[in-house]
């Protein structure tokens, strides 16, 4: 009887893990394409909006948002991106990523959030430079797989979070 206990709860443990490596999938294939972004080599720009993207790896609702404020590009040479910065260091400006985490926490109301920590400016000498900037991502099921919902950004200075669903529906209002 113990044995089939432990035999239970050791699937349990590694249906969890299985479970945890699903929901940090989509964000670990969008921290990929930032970490090789702000490498230090010249390696083209990873689109982390591009349409293969979009399709598999955000949410119907994130996705319609992003179509929506794509509508507005916001440099207009470019006339792609609704975004003048890369959205997930939260700048126009990085040094490669150091010191990279992801956490997923369990899942509440059908929401998984994922906290990715990394520094950003490590090779500068500005007095910040070796803060963490931090990045909650929403992860949702839809479809039996696991996509991103929404992106949502720490605001160092005054400890709020920004929604980038938020931003892309105030973007196409014009806004």
């Amino acid at each position: 009887m113990k044995t089939i206990a432990v035999v239970i709860a050791s699937l349990i443990a590694f249906s969890g893990i299985s479970h945890a490596a699903e929901i940090i999938a989509p964000v670990n294939e969008i921290m990929d394409a930032t970490r090789s972004n702000w490498a230090d080599n010249s390696s083209d720009w990873i689109d982390i909006f591009d349409a293969s993207r979009l399709d598999h790896l955000y949410s119907r609702d994130f996705v319609a948002k992003y179509q929506a404020a794509a509508q507005f590009p916001a440099v207009d040479d470019d006339g792609i991106s609704p975004f003048d910065y890369d959205v997930i260091v939260n700048g126009q400006d990085a040094c490669p990523l150091e010191d990279l985490t992801m956490v997923a926490a369990p899942v509440v109301d059908g929401v998984a959030e994922v906290t990715v920590r990394f520094k950003k400016s490590a090779c500068s000498d500005a007095p910040d430079a070796k803060d963490y900037t931090t990045v909650h991502f929403e992860v949702v099921e839809e479809g039996g797989k696991p996509v991103i919902d929404d992106i949502v950004t720490e605001n160092i200075e005054t400890q709020a979070r920004d929604s980038l669903k938020t931003t892309m529906a105030l973007i196409a209002k014009g806004q």
